[in-house]
């Protein structure tokens, strides 16, 4: 164990840590829309837009914190993108609440709730994760197992789209592929995340 001339300051992976928690709670609202009737979107859209703002207000709490404190857990530029990932992740969920709720997709397939699955899963370890940066203690298995719920989630991608192709005219289509790809993309960005652990994990060994 690494001694420490000085106390850290672990405001940082708690703000990241709760980023992540928006995001798990952003997938609740998400899955409300896909059981919702096409009435109830708009309010359920106006509450995933919540959670991104609340995200966002983290987002700029961490830049705060950063610049005023002498002593911070992890480089500023590594907890600058962390932040930034876990805050783009959950504006493309948030995107993709809004595209259904535009759109007035009644029924999607499946698939988006496969996809919600591995957002959820990857967002509450996630949310473990940030709070273990400081310690380093079981990260390389999160960036493993993220790893692999990336992976599952492009493959159930794939699987979406070639059914839209060949199940839905091309207008309809282009619509449900909007969404079938922000959600992908929410999959990508933690993905992201769990590889700037991995730098992380692998600068500081």
């Amino acid at each position: 164990m690494k001694l420490r001339l000085f106390p850290q300051e672990n405001a940082g992976p708690e703000l990241l840590s709760r980023m992540a928690r928006q995001l798990v709670l952003g997938v609740g609202t998400m899955s409300a829309i896909l059981g919702a009737s096409t009435e109830e979107y708009d309010a359920l859209s106006e509450e995933l837009h919540e959670h991104e703002s609340a995200s966002t207000d983290l987002h700029f709490a961490l830049l705060t914190s950063m610049r005023t404190s002498f002593i911070n857990s992890l480089p500023r530029e590594d907890m600058y993108s962390l932040s930034r990932l876990l805050n783009e992740a959950i504006e493309k969920l948030d995107g993709a609440g809004e595209l259904i709720a535009l759109y007035r997709l009644s029924t999607l397939s499946q698939r988006a709730s496969d996809q919600l699955e591995v957002i959820n899963r990857q967002a509450e370890l996630t949310a473990v994760a940030m709070q273990q940066l400081s310690s380093m203690e079981d990260l390389e298995e999160y960036w493993i197992e993220i790893l692999r719920l990336a992976k599952r989630a492009e493959r159930t991608h794939r699987s979406w789209c070639a059914e839209l192709m060949h199940d839905h005219k091309p207008s309809v289509y282009l619509r449900h592929r909007d969404v079938a790809d922000q959600l992908v993309d929410v999959t990508r960005d933690i993905r992201r995340v769990a590889t700037q652990v991995g730098s992380i994990l692998v600068k500081e060994s």
